[in-house]
């Protein structure tokens, strides 16, 4: 429980009664508007205390969230990468994967018989030797 009186946490907390506090207001002043003839007024009248119960809800789920972790415990994106069983022991760090290499494939030349190729070609190869032209500054 002390976890949840650091000074992060007094802001969340203080943040959450005064928004919950603030869109609880703001949902009677709608219905206070809509009593009084504007009938827009009920949807907000609705929306507003919706928004407190979200607050509320994300709120509730950082609480249960910190309260699940122990002291001790790492982050679950960090337990998860870690071996369990007889290798827990062995590694200390997640893996660090090489990076995959592909062979490139020799672009296909354009051949006499497709001038759409040839041209999109000549417009790929315009837009590579200006690199701070716009696809629009193309004068083809």
């Amino acid at each position: 429980m002390k976890r949840l009186w650091t000074p992060g946490w007094i802001v969340r907390h203080v943040a959450m009664v005064v928004l919950v506090g603030a869109f609880l207001a703001l949902g009677w002043w709608q219905v206070s508007r809509a009593a009084a003839g504007n009938a827009i007024s009920w949807g907000y009248a609705i929306e507003w205390p919706v928004f407190a119960g979200f607050v509320v809800f994300v709120w509730w789920r950082e609480v249960r969230q910190a309260l699940r972790l122990t002291s001790t415990d790492e982050p679950p994106a960090v337990a998860e990468a870690r071996p369990t069983g007889s290798d827990a022991g062995a590694a200390t760090r997640p893996e660090v994967r090489r990076p995959v290499r592909v062979a490139r494939v020799p672009a296909a030349t354009a051949g006499p018989d497709d001038p759409d190729l040839a041209e999109y070609n000549r417009y790929l190869r315009w837009l590579n030797d200006n690199p701070g032209a716009r696809p629009g500054d193309y004068p083809g």
